[in-house]
């Protein structure tokens, strides 16, 4: 489970723009960092683009899962993963992220806003904090342990079974 992009655009009505982006692209070699970062920012824009106002929406692109939530005040994030993150946790994610910025970002800095401009440091530390979905997302935490949970009844009740009954060729106890 990998997050490679997560991006923060104004949805303007001529087009949108990139106002600030966190990338993790330590999987890829240094000659194609650059072509995948152009790539997911082009995408982010277009996904955001091709989305309504107050949407969320899961899109398949090639071996990435691309997640957006384009909220009412034209503010929109993107989060680019790959096929196995879980989509819950990237929509937690996105809101979160969407409501720090517009608490800490004016809103009449959104429509003319770029990266460079926009002060909003925090999509890193995101980024990085949601790689390991368990961790981060209390939810997916829960789920995780619960599964583990019922591996370990099931096993115990398989080496139960087997102790009562005897294994094929077993003699009973």
């Amino acid at each position: 489970m990998k997050l490679y992009s997560l991006s923060v655009l104004y949805k303007g009505d001529p087009k949108v723009h990139l106002l600030k982006a966190a990338f993790d692209l330590s999987s890829f070699s240094f000659f194609q960092k650059t072509s995948v970062q152009e790539f997911m920012t082009f995408t982010s824009q277009l996904i955001v683009e091709r989305s309504v106002l107050g949407s969320r929406a899961s899109v398949k692109e090639q071996e990435y899962l691309c997640h957006v939530y384009v909220r009412s005040d034209r503010l929109a994030g993107v989060v680019i993963a790959d096929n196995e993150y879980p989509p819950r946790v990237c929509f937690t994610l996105l809101e979160k992220v969407l409501d720090e910025f517009s608490t800490q970002v004016s809103r009449a800095d959104w429509p003319s806003g770029s990266p460079s401009t926009i002060n909003y440091a925090a999509l890193d530390g995101y980024l990085s904090k949601y790689q390991n979905p368990r961790e981060a997302d209390a939810m997916t935490k829960v789920q995780a342990e619960l599964d583990e949970t019922k591996i370990i009844l099931v096993r115990a009740a398989c080496v139960g079974k087997g102790s009562e009954e005897g294994f094929p060729g077993q003699p009973l106890l």
